[in-house]
């Protein structure tokens, strides 16, 4: 059902929300970004309409709702292991389309990967997402060439306009809350071209895994890992146990955030350790995101949302990497 309704009725249909959950959407963190006067826009909390950034990209995308940067999974003593406790609310995530593609990439990995993860799963059970239309691309953005531009897997679609609110919902909570409010058609608003664009080949011979081009990655990347970081599929982890100093056999597993981009996540007993080199680090990542994935899943794991060559502190763009190794195949299939 599509709607009609002015900015105060949505701010209180927040208020109503926020009784049973958590509202989650791009917000404008001043001072926060890179440098001192420069702003970051992340994930946070918000409870009204005029806290969500519709105008720009977030610099981070929205998987840290489902994936917390640092997670408990459990409390151990010596005797007794007791699993952490779910968020007391449920939660809303605003997202753009590219991201909700994201969403699928997790799931995945996550829920149809082997086992059931069901520190993910009782999160991503209790939380709905509401689409944020794109009217005109972002800069380093490729979801045309994705074909994540487009999303209709929502539970609702939300367009703000000078005066008003435009929903499309698919949420029967949503449906009884606006069940009075003026009836409206609403389309999703998605961009059909983009500035950048790439060229995925359909097979990579291993000529492009030993190619020269890598050499390039080695000396220019830094082994920071933000571009890991920033990533809506990303999903590498780490398992820190922390100890209480009040009792050194008690303490907590928490689940981390990692990166296949800095040192020492290839280590192993003995001291060795794979990939030392960045170069061949950059290539891991980049055969993974535009073939691994999709020989596993029928489906590529990159969705084009550019925020790797937005925060890159080297100005290593990922779009163009893709690029050149198509640009290897085709030479290799002359």
């Amino acid at each position: 059902m599509g709607y009609q309704i002015n900015k105060t009725k949505m701010n209180t249909l927040f208020t109503d929300l926020l009784e049973n959950y958590t509202i989650y959407a791009p917000k404008r963190f001043v001072g926060g970004g890179t440098f001192a006067d420069t702003d970051c826009i992340r994930y946070g909390e918000i409870s009204t309409l005029e806290e969500i950034e519709f105008s720009e990209k977030s610099d981070y995308s929205f998987k840290e709702v489902l994936l917390p940067i640092s997670e408990t999974l459990f409390y151990f003593t010596e005797a007794v292991i007791k699993e952490s406790d779910p968020p007391p609310k449920e939660a809303i995530v605003f997202l753009r389309s590219c991201d909700l593609h994201s969403l699928n990439r997790l799931d995945t990995i996550y829920l149809k990967n082997g086992p059931v993860d069901p520190y993910y799963k009782r999160l991503r059970d209790h939380t709905h997402f509401i689409l944020m239309g794109c009217e005109n691309t972002f800069e380093n953005c490729f979801c045309v060439s994705m074909g994540t531009n487009l999303s209709t897997n929502y539970d609702a679609y939300i367009k703000v306009t000078a005066e008003d609110v435009l929903i499309d919902s698919h949420w029967n909570l949503l449906d009884q809350a606006l069940a009075n409010s003026q009836p409206f058609t609403v389309v999703p608003d998605s961009v059909s071209i983009n500035k950048i664009s790439v060229e995925i080949p359909e097979s990579i011979p291993q000529s492009v895994f030993d190619s020269t081009l890598w050499d390039d990655y080695t000396t220019r990347c830094i082994a920071c890992g933000r571009c890991n970081f920033v990533c809506p599929t990303c999903t590498c982890f780490t398992m820190q146990d922390l100890f209480y100093s009040d009792n050194g056999k008690a303490g907590e597993r928490r689940r981390v955030w990692a990166s296949c981009q800095v040192d020492g996540y290839t280590d192993v007993a003995g001291g060795h350790a794979f990939r030392e080199n960045k170069g061949q680090r950059m290539r891991f990542k980049v055969m993974h995101k535009i073939s691994d994935y999709k020989k596993r899943f029928d489906t590529q794991m990159c969705t084009g949302c550019g925020r790797c060559d937005d925060i890159c502190p080297e100005y290593i763009s990922f779009s163009n990497c893709i690029n050149k190794v198509n640009a290897l195949v085709k030479e290799e299939n002359r």
